[in-house]
């Protein structure tokens, strides 16, 4: 049984920008907790091959999807498609769980 914890994960920058604690890294699928300060934003980007979904914990924002914008905040949970565009800008500090299959790579993420 693997059982990970965020007290032991160490934080790291994506290349969108965003910080992340990885709980679980397989080939098949990755989680980590997300975390953007009050008005910070991802850069917006895409995933050749992984869907994502983020659920939000705490805060609140603004995602954008592939051009449609909808404020997201604790217990709402977002399907991003392999291939969307997509940016969050945070009203408020959040922290919120990514989860993505296949598992995320810097490899995977794209730029305008």
């Amino acid at each position: 049984m693997e059982v990970s914890s965020l007290a032991t994960a160490a934080p790291f920058t994506t290349k969108d920008g965003s910080t992340i604690r990885e709980l679980h890294h397989t080939d098949a699928q990755s989680l980590a907790e997300a975390t953007l300060a009050a008005g910070q934003s991802t850069q917006r980007h895409f995933h050749r091959a992984s869907e994502e979904i983020y659920f939000v914990l705490e805060g609140e924002g603004e995602l954008e999807i592939d051009g449609d914008r909808r404020r997201i905040a604790p217990g709402d949970a977002a399907l991003i498609p392999a291939g969307a565009w997509h940016e969050l800008v945070a009203a408020s500090a959040m922290r919120f769980l990514c989860s993505c299959a296949p598992a995320y790579s810097h490899e995977d993420t794209f730029f305008e």
